[in-house]
């Protein structure tokens, strides 16, 4: 079961004002904030400081895995393990083998994307906590931690007044 932070969260209701809020948290230095939405916002990552994901690197790794294990296995099942000379036709054919080649390539690579998404998210999260129902819809909020750095309650209380918040919750996430 994931343990999940007790903080405060400003709900906004405006892109614009999300985007000037991240970019105000981050230059005020808080580090572990979480940016809410209800769908990808041009500009968030650079706004709330995120850095690039390390899952396509996961994925071409296992293109690559997937790649020489379709060609090891086509080896070896017709060179090694059951070698049939058709034809006068050579036992290790690259061309006839570029299909299975390229179907393990891209199984692989989606497969291991998604477990790294999967892991990367915290995948499956039993009854997270719900700061606002309509963060899903309509409204997007900041959440900051009491365990970052310089957290004060009142303070950020009043920094989250003077960023325009719409209402203010002392919450888990």
């Amino acid at each position: 079961m994931a343990k999940y932070k007790q903080g405060l969260a400003a709900i906004f209701l405006t892109e614009e004002q999300i985007l000037e809020a991240a970019r105000k948290t981050r230059e005020r230095g808080f580090t572990k904030f979480e940016a809410i939405s209800p769908y990808p916002i041009h500009g968030m990552e650079e706004a709330a400081g995120i850095k690039r994901s390390w899952i396509p690197y996961v994925t071409f790794v296992m293109g690559l895995v997937g790649l020489s294990a379709g060609l090891g296995l086509t080896w070896w099942t017709s060179a090694v393990n059951w070698p049939i000379n058709v034809g006068g036709k050579p036992l290790f054919s690259l061309p006839a083998f570029i299909p299975i080649m390229f179907e393990l390539t891209i199984l692989f690579a989606a497969l291991s994307s998604v477990a790294a998404m999967f892991y990367a998210c915290g995948l499956p999260k039993v009854n997270p906590p719900i700061i606002d129902k309509d963060l899903t819809c309509h409204k997007f909020a900041i959440f900051i931690p009491e365990d970052d750095t310089g957290y004060e309650e009142s303070k950020v209380q009043e920094f989250f007044k003077s960023l325009g918040a719409s209402e203010i919750k002392k919450t888990e996430f």
